[in-house]
């Protein structure tokens, strides 16, 4: 069965976006800080075959990615060759630059994950996208969980896990530390 993993970008104090929803918090890391980072994300695409967003991460990636080229982000061929698919009852199409679109679905993200989990393949991610996130922990559907704890505090902001969420038991699988101060954690959701 096709893993689910969620990744998210959040402040030491556990905010994934600022109350503006802005994520400068870890933009403004500097661009050469983030090799260590990136030469990661390039052997971690290897393993999956779909990135699943929701809208409004859609419109944020769809306004940068497809424009990027290797030279800028070592990521962009990868992210931008990987099919996509978005969660939203409001989008039609998600045109993404020159290259595929995305595929829009308009009904229940937790169906359809259910359905594409069954299919052969390699596992699938969501990046960022915190309504899907917490929908999908909600409905128990995230496998792996990859944070990535930016040396930051934000003092409040948007949280990735829903209130009220019941307790979630993880196994850390994976730890590392970057130049950058960034911490990645990976963790088995139980």
């Amino acid at each position: 069965m096709r893993k689910l993993i969620a990744q998210e970008f959040m402040s030491v104090d556990g905010f994934a976006a600022d109350g503006n929803g802005s994520t400068q918090f870890f933009e403004k890391i500097p661009k050469e800080k983030w090799k260590e980072i990136d030469d990661d994300m390039l052997q971690f695409f290897n393993t999956i075959d779909t990135i699943l967003l929701g809208a409004n991460t859609y419109k944020i990636f769809a306004g940068y990615w497809p424009n990027i080229t290797a030279e800028k982000e070592v990521v962009a061929d990868p992210l931008n060759k990987t099919p996509k698919i978005i969660f939203s009852k409001t989008l039609k199409e998600a045109p993404w630059g020159t290259w595929e679109p995305a595929h829009v679905i308009p009904t229940s993200a937790s169906e359809k994950i259910k359905q594409l989990r069954q299919e052969n393949g390699k596992d699938m991610i969501v990046f960022g996208s915190l309504a899907l996130v917490k929908s999908l922990l909600n409905d128990k559907l995230i496998d792996e969980l990859q944070l990535r704890v930016c040396p930051s505090l934000l003092g409040s902001g948007m949280k990735f896990v829903p209130d009220g969420l019941s307790l979630v038991n993880m196994e850390l699988t994976h730890s590392k530390t970057y130049a950058s101060g960034i911490v990645a954690l990976t963790y088995n959701v139980q």
